[in-house]
């Protein structure tokens, strides 16, 4: 999309901003804080888009983890995310990330952001999930509260559908649908935060090699069309990580199976997980990772794997609990207590994605798999488990759990991610830049618009609540930096 000419314009502000997820929010007050007339356009009815859906936020080195003696340092977290990420992304831009993430805790709580705890959401990894009080919506309505207070115009139904250039080539305003109506308006600098492009197909099937809705499925996205990445390139900023995705757990998915219910919930723990060939493909212990869980998967381009277990192992998670949890209020170690209800009312549906056989033969029919490939499967890992010891892929004895019988259940699980992670080239300022880093001027980028934070995968094992955390502190600093822009313009031509 090339920038458009400015006529006469119909509104005005200093900065403008694309999106009302937590970065554009985030990006609205920081531009108003710091003297900006500021109008943030949102092209949905409702603000938040998949913030609303936020569980908790990164921070190294916050007060609330001075006060429960969490030592984990800027220092480690940085150095623990630049090599899990072998160095591939903007160090400039991780570094600024992850010094402002305690301070942004703050800034938060200050806004009427709510935090209980001070968490991990994986084995072993450093406590620096900060979870919400409410979730996301609660984080959503109270940034929302505090830019109108502070004079934040805020619109909704309001599409930024393209840029608008003075005579001297220089960003002017943009051009916009605000219910249905076109409406020009004159804007110094522009944040860009419309949250990525999880919901256009062709260029999910182009830079992923995925299809969505066949072998590819997002959680808590709508619209998102990577309209603000294409008017960022048609302004001149180069793109960067492209194709990098948000995986997350492998899970049952059709209209047959409720969201977040006590089947997937069984079906993502580390039991045995098999290939659309019916072979065994990974340590299932991968299942408290979610971006382990979802690369493994992503080895299959028909995009699902076979979760099985039998009645022992149901048995297991209603009597004993889950091994893994799925949201706050299934932690490890809940009860499945209506399993078995819930499991025999799915299967009275005859989905081919949930089936239930009293001999391993009859469930591989039902699966549409080698009965004698699934069998030698079964026998194998049953092995594994009387023994001890995973010889294939080293699984921690304490997951191994063998399949009896007498009755044998197989969800077929489906590649879900949360969103994409790239697309817009920026400094670690959130300028966005050409393939040569140079400023476009007047543009700036945060959140899932942008890339050069993640390498090939989302990094949360060492860094848990990364990705908001990024969309928030990514959006202070741009709305910060336009507005600053957008002063020094309105000073050069005074």
């Amino acid at each position: 999309m090339s920038a458009t000419p400015v006529g006469d314009s119909d509104m005005q502000a200093d900065v403008i901003v694309m999106g009302s997820g937590a970065a554009g929010l985030a990006a609205a007050i920081a531009a108003r804080e710091a003297g900006a007339r500021v109008t943030l356009l949102e092209k949905r009815r409702s603000l938040g888009g998949t913030s609303n859906f936020i569980r908790g936020v990164f921070a190294a080195e916050s007060e609330m983890q001075k006060q429960q003696y969490i030592a984990y340092s800027c220092d480690e977290a940085f150095r623990n995310f630049m090599e899990y990420n072998h160095w591939l992304g903007n160090a400039r831009l991780v570094r600024a990330l992850i010094d402002r993430s305690a301070e942004t805790i703050s800034w938060l709580q200050a806004r009427g952001v709510e935090f209980t705890e001070v968490t991990i959401n994986m084995p072993d990894a450093p406590r620096t999930y900060h979870v919400l009080k409410g979730i996301g919506r609660a984080l959503v309505r109270a940034l929302a509260r505090a830019a109108r207070e502070q004079g934040v115009d805020i619109k909704t139904s309001a599409a930024v559908v393209d840029a608008l250039r003075g005579a001297d080539g220089r960003l002017r305003g943009v051009r916009a649908k605000i219910a249905g109506r076109p409406v020009d308006i004159e804007c110094r600098a522009l944040v860009i935060a419309a949250g990525g492009y999880a919901n256009n197909r062709e260029w999910i099937s182009k830079y992923t090699g995925f299809e969505l809705g066949e072998n590819l499925f997002p959680v808590g996205n709508a619209g998102k069309m990577g309209d603000g990445i294409r008017l960022a390139w048609g302004m001149g900023a180069g793109a960067e990580g492209m194709g990098v995705l948000h995986l997350i757990r492998i899970a049952p998915y059709g209209r047959e199976f409720p969201l977040m219910n006590v089947v997937e919930a069984a079906c993502i723990q580390p039991a045995l997980w098999v290939d659309p060939e019916g072979r065994r493909f990974c340590d299932e212990g991968i299942a408290f990772y979610d971006t382990s869980t979802g690369n493994a998967n992503t080895r299959f381009k028909r995009g699902y794997t076979w979760c099985l277990f039998d009645d022992s192992i149901k048995r297991h998670y209603i009597q004993k609990g889950v091994d893994r949890g799925m949201t706050q209020r299934l932690l490890p170690g809940h009860r499945l207590r209506d399993l078995d209800e819930v499991l025999e009312r799915l299967l009275a549906l005859q989905s081919p994605n949930l089936v239930a056989a009293d001999s391993v033969e009859e469930l591989a029919a039902k699966m549409q798999v080698e009965a004698t490939v699934l069998s030698a499967t079964v026998a194998e890992y049953n092995e594994a488990c009387a023994k001890g010891r995973d010889p294939v892929f080293a699984k921690d004895p304490l997951l191994l759990r063998p399949l009896l019988g007498p009755r044998y259940y197989a969800a077929r699980a489906r590649t879900a991610f949360l969103g994409t992670l790239g697309g817009i080239r920026i400094s670690a300022k959130t300028e966005a830049v050409d393939e040569f880093d140079r400023p476009v001027p007047g543009l700036y980028a945060a959140g899932n618009d942008v890339g050069g934070l993640h390498a090939e995968s989302y990094s949360m094992r060492d860094t848990s609540g990364i990705a908001s955390a990024f969309a928030l502190i990514s959006g202070r600093l741009a709305g910060e930096n336009a507005a600053a822009y957008a002063a020094a313009r309105q000073g050069g031509e005074g």
